[in-house]
């Protein structure tokens, strides 16, 4: 698939088949997940893979009652590492690593799309709660709740900004 037609048809899906990932493209979503780039390669991020309906269940809650994400036969949670603080400071742990998080979960949707799957990025969320559903050490921060499937139904494309808004040349 190319990636420039994987970035434009890709899209967020919030219905969910009944219907089990198998594990060969699981892996194939861990490995998008762990080769993306990170800030001078400390990879200062984890991820959970959530499959427990229960612990689904609760994520939803805390995602301000988004009941979709428990749908999904995959949530995972991307968290930021503030180790990465060790070597860039502040600005690593409030900046590096939310970026490491957010390129791999990027690579992780296109992947997931070239394999048949939907997926949605979920900001919005009760980090506390998140953080103690799944006992996380105190160094990782959950920064992304990502429920992943294949789709039931597929939305039409949302509106884009026009190149000249988006970009400007100097």
């Amino acid at each position: 698939m190319e990636v420039l037609k994987a970035v434009r048809e890709r899209r967020s899906i919030r219905n969910f088949q009944e219907k089990e990932i198998p594990q060969d493209i699981i892996d194939k979503l861990i490995d998008a997940l762990i080769w993306a780039p990170s800030a001078g390669n400390l990879q200062s991020r984890k991820f959970y893979f959530i499959k427990d309906a229960k612990l689904k269940r609760k994520i939803a809650a805390a995602a301000l009652s988004q009941n979709f994400i428990a749908e999904a036969p995959v949530v995972i949670v991307g968290c930021a590492d503030s180790n990465i603080r060790n070597r860039y400071g502040d600005r690593g742990v409030n900046l590096y690593s939310i970026q490491d998080v957010a390129v791999s979960i990027m690579g992780m949707m296109l992947v997931a799309y070239e394999n048949g799957l939907g997926s949605v990025w979920v900001g919005a969320f009760r980090e506390e709660e998140v953080f103690e559903v799944l006992n996380m050490p105190h160094n990782l921060r959950p920064v992304a709740i990502v429920p992943v499937g294949y789709p039931s139904r597929v939305p039409y494309p949302p509106p884009r900004v026009s190149r000249k808004e988006a970009v400007e040349f100097r």
